[in-house]
C-alpha cells in the first residue's frame, strides 16, 4: 500500500489537470503495485525553500511496504519518478527532491486492523 505525497510551491493553476491520477498510475507502475492500492496526495501553493532558494520547487515522499528499502531499489525508482515529475511540473531535476520511507505492514491501519492481518 504505497503512499505518495507531492508538496510543491507551484500554484494549483500551474499543475496539469489530473496530476494526482497521473502520479497514482506512475507510482503503481514504478513500484510494481496495483493502482487500487496507491494513495496520492498533492498539495500546491506551499511556501517552500529548496537548497536555499524559494524558486518553484517540489518534494515527493514515497512510502511503501517492501519496495523502497534498499539504495538500489530507490535509485531505480528515483530516476523514474524524476522523469514523471520534471515532465508534469515543468521543473528541472535540481528543483525536486524525493524522500523514500520503507514501511512495515504493522504500520498501516486499514479496515479496523493493520495490514499484517489482512
Amino acid at each position: 500500500m504505497p503512499f505518495v505525497e507531492l508538496d510543491t510551491s507551484l500554484p494549483a493553476e500551474r499543475l496539469p489537470p489530473g496530476l494526482a491520477q497521473t502520479l497514482c498510475a506512475a507510482a503503481a507502475d514504478i513500484l510494481g503495485k496495483p493502482a487500487e492500492r496507491v494513495n496520492v496526495t498533492v498539495r500546491s501553493g506551499l511556501p517552500m525553500v529548496l537548497s536555499g532558494s524559494a524558486e518553484p520547487c517540489a518534494q515527493l515522499v514515497v512510502s511503501s511496504i517492501g519496495v523502497v528499502g534498499t539504495a538500489e531499489q530507490n535509485q531505480r525508482h528515483s530516476a523514474r519518478f524524476f522523469d514523471v515529475l520534471t515532465a508534469q511540473l515543468g521543473l528541472g531535476p535540481e528543483r525536486i527532491v524525493i524522500r523514500f520511507y520503507p514501511l512495515e505492514p504493522w504500520q498501516i491501519g486499514k479496515n479496523r486492523t493493520v495490514m499484517t492481518f489482512l
